[in-house]
């Protein structure tokens, strides 16, 4: 299937949800989702969003933060992955594939993470007939799982690889990594579930207190929820560029050099992580703004990139995670 984006989203007749850039805040082995209070963490996280983040996150981090990477300023959350790395097929060394932004994102926007709030699609929110209810303070949640298997990657819907023509030609999704050079490098999408259980803010696997209806790619609505996870939720979802380019001359088509930064042996490991961060009701104001795309119609305060960009975080594990490496972070 075609990426849906580039079908519908840049086209006129969208109007519902929220589509957004956080540039890159930081590269560093922390999670305060899965192992909270680790330093470092199992492997490295390509990290975005607000200036909490930290080893270990609880309470509302809307409330503490004071900058953010993303575009809408009242958004302190932080979205992370894992990060890509290229191995080289003769000598067995890693090298980090960049990040670069995403087509039609506000100016000045460097590399990061392009995330979306959807209610319904991106062609109407249907709150009418479908409320939603936005996430609390202290909410996070994962999906995808690094030990999954080709049988289970291959069922997941919603995380998804496309091997880019141009930032505007996607190409169609596929479950595990290309197997030929991409001329503009390698997307990635993750999905998130859209239906919670209304009582826990996290689970002991970080994903039984969500419920994903989703049955088809791309930014169609997700089937009624269960009577177990009977609240409606935004369904979050990012978007990633990684360049691979500069490695094009380095393998032959037909095989794939790229892993995620916990190995792996295949694509169907992708996973990635979200934590509630919008300050006060910001995020309920813009998801209760009928067909409104983009910035909830005004309702969430922007900020310039250059102004995003001087975000930062403390690096708090300091290894060497550029050039060429013998192993992956964490992983000798």
């Amino acid at each position: 299937m075609k990426s849906l984006f580039v079908a519908s989203a840049l086209a006129a007749g969208v109007q519902a949800g929220l589509r957004f850039g956080c540039s890159t805040l930081s590269i560093q082995r922390l999670d305060p989702v899965v192992q909270p209070g680790s330093t470092p963490s199992a492997h490295l996280h390509h990290i975005v969003g607000g200036n909490q983040f930290n080893a270990s996150m609880n309470g509302d981090v809307g409330a503490r933060g004071s900058c953010t990477t993303c575009q809408m300023s009242e958004d302190f959350s932080n979205y992370w992955t894992a990060v890509m790395y290229f191995k080289h097929p003769t000598n067995g060394s890693y090298h980090r594939v960049p990040v670069v932004n995403n087509a039609a994102l506000a100016t000045g926007t460097t590399g990061g993470i392009t995330v979306y709030y959807t209610q319904f699609d991106l062609s109407k929110d249907n709150l009418k007939t479908q409320p939603i209810t936005t996430f609390k303070p202290g909410f996070r949640m994962t999906v995808g799982n690094p030990t999954s298997t080709a049988a289970e990657g291959a069922k997941h819907i919603g995380l998804s690889y496309n091997c880019l023509q141009t930032l505007i030609n996607r190409g169609p999704e596929m479950r595990d990594f290309p197997t030929k050079p991409c001329p503009a490098g390698i997307f990635v999408t993750h999905h998130f579930p859209a239906c919670w259980d209304g009582k826990n803010l996290d689970s002991p696997d970080h994903q039984s207190h969500m419920y994903n209806t989703v049955n088809r790619d791309g930014f169609t609505n997700a089937p009624a929820c269960p009577t177990s996870h009977p609240v409606r939720v935004p369904q979050v979802v990012y978007e990633t560029v990684w360049d691979t380019t500069k490695f094009t001359g380095l393998w032959t088509a037909g095989t794939n050099p790229f892993v995620w930064s916990f190995e792996g042996t295949s694509g169907f490991g992708t996973h990635a992580d979200y934590l509630f961060g919008w300050k006060g009701d910001a995020l309920d104001r813009a998801m209760k703004k009928s067909e409104c795309f983009y910035d909830g119609c005004g309702s969430i305060t922007k900020q310039d990139m250059s102004v995003a960009n001087k975000c930062t975080v403390k690096d708090q594990v300091n290894e060497n995670i550029d050039g060429w490496v013998s192993h992956l972070p964490g992983m000798a």
